[in-house]
């Protein structure tokens, strides 16, 4: 005779571990340097991120907030060797709030597939699904971006 207890106390267990790993991950987005993107906050009008941090080749995304609005961009390390700088966000789909993801060399809109080459990034490529520029000073040291910019791209947020 089997005891129903037991399998109530596994299945009870079994749903126990399910929602504490489900909770685990969901709040895991939430604690600094866990999520997509990594909190900036300005300092004299501009926002400093070092070349260091963000000159491997991998697509880098930060928050920046004004008046409780999330104003997302990313950095990203061109195959032509050049930091490039964009709102994490496109004049086309951005009201979806998908932003991009990185494969390879290209970024990728997560809501309509379209792909654009790192090294294309820019204000010259601006318009429909390409990131939206975001104007940047990069020096040796460090890429700096002013609040003046960054507010510039509130509407897509």
């Amino acid at each position: 005779m089997v005891c129903h207890c037991r399998k109530g106390l596994k299945y009870l267990l079994l749903v126990s571990l399910s929602l504490v790993v489900a909770a685990t991950v969901a709040f895991a987005f939430t604690i600094p340097g866990m999520g997509k993107y990594d909190k900036v906050k300005p300092v004299n009008g501009s926002v400093v991120i070092p070349v260091s941090k963000v000159s491997d080749g991998k697509a880098h995304y930060y928050k920046f907030t004004d008046g409780g609005k999330e104003i997302n961009f990313f950095l990203v390390k061109g195959s032509d060797g050049v930091l490039h700088t964009a709102f994490d966000a496109c004049d086309v789909c951005f009201r979806e709030k998908k932003g991009y993801e990185q494969q390879g060399d290209k970024m990728v809109c997560k809501n309509c597939g379209m792909k654009f080459a790192t090294a294309r990034i820019g204000a010259a490529s601006s318009g429909g699904c390409n990131p939206s520029h975001l104007p940047a000073k990069i020096d040796a040291a460090n890429v700096s971006i002013t609040v003046t910019d960054l507010k510039a791209g509130a509407r897509f947020f």
